[in-house]
């Protein structure tokens, strides 16, 4: 019987393994490489931005990581993926081919995990403006030779800024422009609309052209489903994107977190799992926001406990918007020998917890897990690194004052392995 529980427990490991997983993020680095009259060396050096980004990249590591206010520059792009991704012994990471339309001395960019995925292709939508890029993906799934595989378009927009109509005009003719190009793409498949909208409310023409879309097939959802006049409104002071910062600094906008900004829109495909790819339900997140800081700086009283303090004073410093990241599920598989570098044999525990969430973390060797525990709003309830040493490594933790309901457990190696569970607190 022991033999037997054995090899199901293996099957189990192997299968939750097999599923793979990708977390999305998309950023506005705020003038990545790109020098102003007022955004300086001194208020916005590019050496100290690549330390938070650093930061920020280590404790959220995106597969993909979408980007907004970068230099057009390419040795700049190059830059932010020597410096920042492919670091401390990680080398998978690559970056998009370098396609730039519009008259703008910013644009963006999309890097990716090699190991887990490969570029198709990358267009321009529109160049009204800004450009606004589509990158295609597609996963390298066993079944690749076989022509075989799961794609994911990411359409990625940094729309005009600034109240009053004009501007929403402005907003709304390049997301038009942009959804009559998708129109025309001739695929139904999975499309992620990502960047900063720069929309003050869910009623703004431009939000409105991608939730109620002509053609429905191409309607994007919000998976957070929160819409609202956000601006300034406490009620969405959980879903505030911008700003950081409460006082100025000469480069950064300010006033504290007011404005819903960014955002990950999902097609109906991705939403409902139609085509290989599922978004995973409680994963969306805007990394930083602990909904205590309205109106004010992200990283001033009270503490911040959305992420670590060095995490938090990296999206302070170095930028005056917060990421969006997302989880999708991924029902395709990767070959055994991309299986080898999963540090994780197993994560055990028992549902529902109560007062204590009771680990066993089964490693195969010596490594840091980073453990994150989310609510089904994608706000981070509790987030820790542990190092765990090879086989059995037990770890508690007080889970007393979390409401009863349905968490996420998402257990991170060093090599990028993940592991997701469904926590249940009564």
């Amino acid at each position: 019987m022991k033999k037997i529980a054995l090899s199901l427990l293996i099957i189990v490991s192997y299968s939750l393994t097999a599923q793979d997983t990708l977390r999305i993020m998309q950023y506005n680095l705020l003038n990545y490489g790109n020098y102003t009259d007022y955004c300086t060396t001194s208020n916005n050096n590019i050496d100290d931005k690549d330390v938070f980004v650093r930061t920020i990249i280590d404790h959220v590591k995106p597969d993909i990581f979408s980007v907004n206010e970068i230099s057009s520059s390419e040795a700049i792009h190059q830059r932010l993926l020597d410096n920042d991704l492919n670091v401390n012994g990680i080398n998978y990471y690559r970056k998009a081919n370098f396609l730039k339309v519009a008259d703008s001395y910013l644009v963006n960019m999309l890097y990716y995990n090699s190991q887990k995925l490969q570029l198709h292709s990358h267009t321009i939508a529109q160049s009204y403006i800004r450009d606004i890029d589509v990158y295609k993906l597609y996963y390298r799934s066993d079944d690749l030779a076989e022509g075989d595989t799961a794609f994911i378009i990411c359409v990625v927009a940094h729309l005009k800024s600034s109240t009053g109509s004009t501007n929403e005009s402005k907003r709304r003719d390049m997301v038009s422009n942009t959804m009559s190009y998708l129109d025309g793409y001739g695929e139904n498949n999975n499309f992620m609309f990502m960047g900063d909208f720069n929309v003050y409310s869910s009623s703004e023409p431009a939000y409105q052209t991608l939730v109620n879309y002509t053609n429905p097939e191409l309607n994007f959802y919000d998976p957070i489903d929160t819409p609202g006049d956000w601006n300034n409104n406490f009620t969405y002071r959980f879903v505030h994107t911008q700003s950081t910062h409460s006082d100025q600094n000469g480069c950064a906008s300010y006033g504290g977190m007011d404005d819903r900004f960014d955002f990950i829109l999902l097609s109906d495909n991705i939403m409902q799992g139609l085509k290989d790819v599922e978004y995973i339900e409680g994963s969306y997140t805007a990394v930083g926001q602990d909904g205590l800081h309205f109106n004010k700086s992200v990283n001033s009283a009270p503490t911040n406990l959305s992420a670590p303090p060095n995490v938090i004073e990296a999206l302070f410093g170095n930028s005056d918007h917060l990421p969006i990241s997302i989880m999708l599920k991924i029902d395709k598989t990767l070959g055994v020998v991309n299986y080898e570098h999963s540090q994780f044999s197993e994560i055990e525990f028992i549902n529902p917890v109560s007062e204590s969430l009771s680990l066993n973390i089964q490693a195969k060797t010596e490594t840091y897990v980073n453990i994150k525990l989310m609510d089904i709003r994608g706000k981070i309830v509790l987030s820790d690194d542990r190092r765990v040493s090879v086989g059995q490594n037990r770890i508690n933790y007080n889970v007393s004052i979390l409401n009863p309901g349905i968490y996420l457990g998402v257990f991170t190696d060093s090599n990028n392995g993940m592991i997701i569970k469904k926590i249940v607190k009564k």
